[in-house]
């Protein structure tokens, strides 16, 4: 990891695309803007993790098998009924 120090309105770039400035520093927080082009996502930190959560969940659900229902009609036409 990098550590940096920087203060109010220096910057910090990130490849040729990617600038964050310092805004604002007051007490224990920093204020960041953060310029970067729209092919790049930039999130904080629990969203980021959110998107990730709900891609998971989604390719979870599309890799359950699916019932078919023809199947299951069939077996049930086809296993003896008791009387």
């Amino acid at each position: 990891m990098l550590v940096l120090s920087r203060q109010r309105d220096e910057s910090i770039m990130i490849g040729d695309d990617v600038e964050i400035i310092i805004v604002d520093v007051r007490g224990d927080k920093v204020r960041l803007g953060i310029t970067a082009p729209k092919s790049i996502p930039v999130h904080r930190r629990e969203i980021y993790d959110a998107i990730q959560r709900e891609k998971t969940e989604k390719k979870e659900l599309e890799n359950q098998p699916q019932a078919d229902p023809k199947k299951d009609q069939q077996s049930q036409q086809e296993s003896p009924k008791e009387q």
